[in-house]
């Protein structure tokens, strides 16, 4: 019975103590939109992304990852390849806050704990939803209508990261956000008595890439590795 509180003891604690191994810090990159506005390339980032992100390193192969991120959304027909949207000539701005959940998964182990220099390729997946404004097109100007919504949506992506020194990493990743939403340019207006203005390839939703560096400090308690202690 002694052996085995012992080896409980001992798996409870270094559990506990990867639990408390925490990065906290700043996303700053460029956004660009694909949609029924503008250019159709998927990165291509034309407007600021600035926000904050948070992981916990469940793991040295894996963690879960939390942000919060501000961007202005922006189409311009005149960038796009499609002669006919350049002959349209619609623009659209809009401004979003995106909140997310996640796992991220290293194709290496990285484990903080080790000190030194380590790095490794990453990808990750999760939960998203950006409140925007609602607006419609008339006469080929965007109009807002007054209200906001929110577009739920799947993030995904790759990137890379190095722990430069012992409490912080820098990482460069990009991230597609495929959405739920197709109101997000203005081509289908929320409101149900603007339908008649809708346009643009009903069947596809919206889409938004965000494509930077983030620049996290690490904390937590190293493992207390206890056996025989």
């Amino acid at each position: 019975m002694r052996y085995l509180l012992l080896i409980l003891t001992s798996s409870f604690c270094i559990t506990l103590s990867y639990s408390q191994i925490n990065e906290i810090g700043v996303f700053v990159g460029g956004s660009n939109f694909i949609g029924d506005v503008g250019a159709t390339n998927y990165i291509s980032p034309n407007q600021a992304v600035l926000g904050a992100i948070y992981k916990w390193n469940r793991s040295a192969r894996h963690s879960y990852r939390f942000s919060i991120l501000f961007s202005d959304l922006e189409g311009k027909d005149s960038k796009s390849d499609d002669p006919r949207r350049v002959a349209r000539g619609y623009n659209f701005s809009t401004s979003i806050i995106e909140l997310s959940a996640g796992m991220e998964f290293t194709f290496f182990d990285f484990n903080l704990h080790d000190g030194g220099f380590k790095s490794t390729p990453y990808i990750f997946g999760g939960f998203s939803a950006a409140s925007h404004d609602n607006s419609f097109f008339l006469n080929g100007n965007q109009t807002s209508e007054n209200t906001s919504s929110w577009a739920f949506g799947i993030p995904f992506g790759l990137g890379f990261k190095a722990a430069i020194s012992d409490h912080w990493v820098l990482a460069a990743e990009i991230g597609a956000r495929y959405t739920f939403s197709d109101e997000l340019d203005g081509s289908v207006p929320d409101s149900d008595q603007r339908q008649d203005l809708a346009f643009g390839n009903l069947n596809n939703n919206d889409w938004y890439t965000f494509t930077g560096i983030t620049l996290t400090y690490t904390f937590g308690r190293n493992p207390c590795y206890c056996i025989g202690e």
